[in-house]
């Protein structure tokens, strides 16, 4: 019995590199810890980075240069109308196509291939334009072709923000195509005010386009 209790009272105690790793291994913080601490305090270098970088400013020049995304389609803007419009229509391509940006319009009228066919016309005018600008009247929402070349437009590109772009002239809200309205649009009150909105427009797809294909190359 005493061999015994001598030997309990002389059992040998952990080694003091065994107790400094233990002791370590308690005070070190697991990387997930460590990362949503720096995440909660907000302190990431990299968020900080982010926040402070701002877009730079796309210039004419910019969207003018010789390798622009601009160039990569025909028109800058497909005009959808009813045939009944045409005299308003030309108005806007005049205005559109007069500013220094020299906007290239689509109007089926004039720039329409003869001898071809109405539905090959319209898709390639939606699919060779940037952006694509609904005319609403009450003429528009009788007219087939109108609405056919609408969808057209919705399917080459539903959620684009700034392509399609709706504008109202002489129809009431409720009368507002239903594919349409999770887009903002244009009301046609005053011609020169309603022209500016949509060269705004326009100009704003282009300026995005194009800041988004240079932070692409970077």
């Amino acid at each position: 019995m005493a061999g015994w209790f001598r030997r309990l009272l002389h059992k040998p105690k952990p080694s003091s590199v065994e107790s400094s790793l233990n002791a370590g291994r308690s005070t070190s913080s697991s990387p997930s810890s460590s990362s949503s601490s720096a995440e909660s305090s907000g302190s990431s270098p990299s968020t900080s980075l982010v926040r402070s970088v701002r877009p730079s400013p796309i210039s004419l020049s910019d969207i003018n240069a010789s390798g622009s995304p601009r160039w990569a389609k025909n028109y800058d803007v497909c005009i959808c109308h009813s045939e009944v419009d045409l005299e308003v229509v030309e108005e806007l391509v005049s205005y559109l196509e007069s500013q220094p940006e020299s906007f290239r319009c689509f109007l089926q009228p004039r720039d329409a291939t003869p001898g071809s066919a109405v539905v090959t016309e319209l898709c390639d005018a939606v699919q060779n334009s940037h952006c694509w600008v609904m005319l609403i009247t009450p003429g528009f929402l009788q007219d087939p072709w109108c609405k056919y070349q609408m969808h057209q437009a919705l399917a080459e590109a539903p959620m684009a923000n700034g392509r399609t772009i709706p504008v109202l002239k002489d129809v009431d809200r409720k009368d507002y195509p239903k594919e349409l309205r999770n887009l903002y649009y244009i009301y046609m009150a005053a011609k020169e005010n309603s022209f500016r909105q949509i060269r705004d427009t326009i100009m704003r797809y282009l300026q995005e386009l194009c800041r988004s294909s240079a932070s692409r190359t970077e």
